[in-house]
């Protein structure tokens, strides 16, 4: 039985490793976070690594405060950059393998056809910078290296954009949210299914992209969350990313083409709107029911 080490396991994709575990039960899991190891910490990696006798790496840690990222560009730097490189180097002392989530933010967003895996990168923010560093620091140490790079991540855990929306949703009676910014969102109980098919089916190395099936603005994405969760008192207005300035640039266009791992995996991933709808719905539960009547 392989040991499998998740790190980043309490943010929303770890969680989400963590709930898939038990229904994929022929491995043996080690979730940590920073309290149990700090992934900047090169000795403790590969001390940690030796230790539990790891096969396989998901590193699901970052740091992912886009703008604040600009101003803390050390931090980010040692968590985006350096870490995957220390996990990179203890997984190949073992001959294991390593699963690195990235994020589009690697590319500057002026394309108008989704993005492949082998488009040209060109970050413009040190968040995005950073990620693509830590992909060539991943893939330099360690052969056996699977770059996940997705968007617009969600989840029921953690703070994220659909339960930012759906608590303005309930404050206020009118909200802007930008429209020319497109791109897809992703449910990161999804992109949790795909990585388990992929340590299951056995890892191909290589450069991959995830995100849900479609295509919206933040504009779209806001006014399904609110329908979808039955907020009909606030009103949703369109803005130009000019009219909401941010520290770091983001992308204007950031579709992922995700023929790659759908092909090799052999997997199907959901449409945007039908995994929303799940979200809301666990939400909805957990918050017993304040959103209001169905969506439905």
């Amino acid at each position: 039985m392989k040991n499998v080490l998740v790190t980043g396991a309490n943010g929303q994709l770890g969680n989400e490793m963590r709930l898939q575990a038990e229904a994929n039960k022929e491995f043996n899991y080690f979730f940590t976070d920073v309290v149990e190891l700090d992934i900047c910490d090169e000795q403790a990696v590969e001390a940690y690594v030796k230790a539990h006798e790891i096969d396989v790496i998901v590193n699901c840690a970052a740091y992912t405060a886009v703008d604040k990222a600009e101003d803390n560009v050390d931090l980010c730097d040692k968590l985006n950059r350096l870490a995957p490189g220390y996990l990179a180097k203890a997984i190949q002392s073992r001959n294991g393998w390593l699963v690195q989530v990235s994020t589009d933010y690697v590319f500057d967003g002026t394309a108008h056809i989704p993005y492949r895996e082998d488009h040209p990168t060109c970050p413009n923010s040190v968040y995005g910078s950073t990620k693509l560093a830590g992909e060539q620091e991943a893939m330099k140490y360690c052969p056996n290296t699977m770059i996940i790079r997705t968007a617009w991540l969600y989840s029921t855990f953690g703070n994220n954009f659909v339960k930012t929306m759906l608590r303005l949703g309930c404050e206020k009676e009118s909200l802007g949210v930008i429209f020319d910014q497109i791109g897809t969102p992703t449910y990161a109980r999804d992109l949790a299914s795909a990585i388990y098919a992929a340590l299951n089916k056995g890892i191909v190395p290589g450069v991959y992209h995830f995100s849900n099936e479609g295509v919206c603005s933040w504009y779209d994405f806001t006014k399904m969350i609110h329908q979808l969760a039955g907020i009909t008192t606030c009103r949703v207005r369109p803005l130009h990313t000019e009219e909401y300035p941010t520290r770091a640039t983001r992308p204007h266009y950031s579709v992922l083409d995700k023929t790659k791992i759908k092909q090799t995996y052999q997997i199907e991933i959901p449409y945007w709107v039908d995994s929303l709808k799940e979200c809301i719905q666990k939400l909805k539960i957990e918050n017993n029911n304040k959103y209001g009547k169905s969506g439905d």
